[in-house]
């Protein structure tokens, strides 16, 4: 495994009305301050207007995941989260980690079965289920949300 460098996300810069890029550690009590700062500025740039709810679910699960997923809740380890505002898709989130990645589709669902009763293993059907795109790229390592 090659060390996480964070880099730089890739907008069309025309269309942008703000674009964030924040690394935070692995800690989760960094995941409340960013998503407080993120909605702070996106809601002053009417970014996702009416949509905050579910920006703000999906965005602290991405960044819960990929803390205790992807770093391994290992402090040393840092996560980085891209978030821009594009005039004609809406806003669009981008959570990084360096962990090994995974496959969505082996994520059981956890609205049947036994998983019903489970104490977690929803972040993944949340995020779905909140935003109108999803997808992964890296090897599940980087997680990308699009909101209209």
């Amino acid at each position: 495994m090659t060390e996480f460098e964070p880099q730089t996300c890739q907008f069309e810069r025309d269309k942008l009305i703000v674009r964030l890029d924040i690394t935070v550690r692995a800690e989760i009590s960094s995941i409340s301050p960013v998503v407080q700062a993120i909605l702070s500025i996106t809601s002053e740039m009417k970014c996702a207007s009416g949509k905050e709810f579910e920006v703000e679910t999906a965005l602290r699960e991405a960044l819960s995941n990929a803390i205790l997923h992807g770093c391994g809740g290992d402090p040393s380890k840092q996560v980085q989260c891209c978030v821009a505002c594009d005039r004609d898709r809406g806003i669009i989130i981008v959570v990084r980690d360096p962990g090994e990645g995974f496959d969505p589709a082996s994520i059981p669902s956890p609205v049947t079965g036994l998983n019903v009763y489970s104490e977690h293993g929803r972040g993944v059907y949340l995020i779905n289920q909140l935003m109108d795109r999803v997808w992964y790229e890296r090897g599940g390592t980087e997680l990308h949300m699009l909101k209209n």
